[in-house]
């Protein structure tokens, strides 16, 4: 039998930095912090993004949660 176990948990910021003046499609930038306790809440991390977006000078396009799991042996 095997189990999937959390090991990380990531925050992504995906940033709009402006739009490609060849192809008109907007670029996008990603900041990623690490270490983000396994039981943060959505709203909670929507609060931390807005904290983090209004000391930037580019809006947030997207939040991402990017939980990492390993797949072992149980």
């Amino acid at each position: 039998m095997a189990i999937a176990q959390r090991y990380q948990t990531q925050l992504r910021l995906i940033q709009q930095h402006g739009v490609d003046i060849d192809t008109g499609q907007p670029i996008y930038k990603t900041r990623t912090y690490n270490n983000i306790k396994e039981s943060a809440t959505a709203a909670q991390l929507l609060a931390v993004a807005t904290a983090i977006t209004g000391l930037q000078k580019f809006d947030l396009a997207r939040l991402e949660r990017r939980d990492d799991l390993q797949i072992v042996k149980a």
